[in-house]
């Protein structure tokens, strides 16, 4: 008797397990694996197996009793977490966090089954099912439970698992998903064993209406408290990832008044040396130095490309023109820019170096993977209209561009570092009360910034 009864148990638990393991592969198929993962897999599997035999005679003595449930249910979590860390080699913290993400995800949808089971039961929906009630019971279950799982994932622990990334786990999500565990292994195993007692004939069917409300309002409860926890954590999620973020631009932008800097003396620096190169070469030819004139003129045109400065009325818009000009004249690319540099005296040095580098790196980036000469072109445009600031760039591209809430997404790989470029030229422009747009079409990609600046005069403030 005993035995059958434990064997009863032990399907239980071991159905348990196998809901919980699915739902831990949906959270943490992405996470790094360790050495010898395929035998620490199956191993482990083996283990929680003979555990789960062992917890079904616990089940059958002490299942019946909530502190008991809440017992077995915490060992067999404790245990698969346990092994989980065998199975992956990332941080400790992560994998308890994954694992506590995926008891949430499996609650969630077991109790939303309930919720299901429970109103079929009150309005005799499964009376007509007979002898056949257990097969007819285990597949609604299993299609239900597929289906929920599609929608958690997707909805949830997919928005959730891609923001973790490979940082380290803060103390506060990991306290969160403490009160994950916490919240669903008590209020399942309270429920499940006080309601069982009040049952009628099947477990979950009840003759009194008040404790079918109960039994309901139970499995709401339990419902939005996972909601409630999982959403959560993808906020702390997503706030932590806009915090790095916002600190990354800030960090770029501190990085580009450095920049502004040690290019300022580099081209001052190369101006210099030209003009004293091309003084020593003129100084040679009024003497009546013996040499070509094909190879003076050649020299003074390779010194000019290098003696030239770029003047547009704004000391920092001038640096930056120049440096990138030189680039593009080395490398075969048409640079074309109409600026009226004054007008951007509203900015600061380090948000304009970092705005106008931007601007302009992105679309060395598209143009350099242009094949054809012609179609190697940058044109830039600051100019005053009707009372506004514009900045227009227009350029060439290959391939095609995705854009994600109006930004166009980087071709590079690793988009988990990439792609901070046009973000940071969004933030910039936002902080000085501007309007950015993008758009690509027939091959060539427009960036549009609009200014107010007479509109707001902290705007005037550097």
């Amino acid at each position: 008797m005993i035995g059958e009864v434990a064997g009863i148990y032990l399907k239980i638990i071991l159905e348990f397990l196998l809901e919980l393991y699915v739902f831990y592969v949906l959270a943490m198929f992405r996470f790094r694996r360790s050495h010898l993962f395929a035998l620490k897999l199956a191993g482990g599997l083996v283990f929680m197996a003979a555990l789960g035999f062992g917890a079904s005679f616990v089940y059958y003595y002490f299942g019946d009793t909530s502190f008991g449930r809440i017992a077995i249910y915490l060992v067999l979590f404790a245990a698969s977490t346990g092994h989980a860390c065998l199975c992956f080699a990332e941080d400790k913290k992560t994998v308890l966090f994954g694992c506590s993400v995926a008891y949430a995800a499996q609650n969630l949808a077991y109790k939303l089954f309930l919720i299901f089971f429970c109103a079929g039961e009150q309005l005799r929906l499964f009376d007509s099912w007979g002898q056949n009630f257990s097969i007819l019971y285990r597949i609604i279950y299993y299609i239900f439970l597929i289906a929920a799982g599609a929608a958690i994932y997707f909805l949830v622990i997919r928005r959730i698992m891609l923001r973790l990334g490979d940082s380290a786990i803060a103390l506060r999500m990991l306290a969160i998903s403490v009160v994950v565990l916490l919240v669903t292994v008590i209020l399942c195993s309270v429920e499940d064993v006080h309601f069982a007692a009040l049952s009628s004939g099947r477990e979950n069917r009840f003759e009194s209406f008040d404790i079918y409300a109960l039994r309901q309002a139970g499995n709401v409860f339990s419902v939005v408290c996972c909601i409630i926890v999982l959403l959560l954590i993808a906020k702390t999620l997503v706030e932590r990832h806009l915090r790095r973020e916002v600190d990354y631009l800030q960090y770029a932008i501190r990085q580009g008044e450095k920049q502004y800097e040690i290019s300022k003396d580099t081209i001052d620096m190369i101006n210099i040396k030209c003009h004293d190169i091309k003084y020593k070469v003129n100084s040679l030819v009024n003497r009546g130095g013996d040499m070509p004139t094909e190879l003076i003129d050649d020299l003074n045109k390779s010194i000019s490309i290098y003696d030239t400065r770029v003047e547009t009325g704004n000391k920092i818009l001038d640096v930056i023109l120049t440096e990138k000009s030189l680039y593009c004249e080395q490398n075969g690319i048409t640079f074309s820019c109409m600026a009226d540099g004054q007008k951007l005296s509203f900015i600061s040095d380090g948000d304009l170096y970092c705005l106008f580098g931007n601007i302009i790196d992105n679309a060395l980036e598209a143009v350099n993977k242009v094949p054809e000469k012609e179609r190697r072109v940058i044109n830039i445009v600051v100019k005053e209209k009707n009372g506004t600031l514009v900045v227009q760039e227009e350029n060439y591209f290959e391939g095609e561009l995705d854009f994600v809430d109006g930004l166009p997404q980087t071709t590079k790989g690793d988009t988990a570092y990439h792609g901070f470029g046009t973000r940071s030229i969004r933030m910039i422009v936002s902080k000085y009360g501007g309007v950015f747009t993008a758009r690509a079409q027939d091959g060539v990609f427009y960036l549009n910034i609009i200014f107010c600046p007479n509109k707001d005069n902290s705007l005037q403030n550097k």
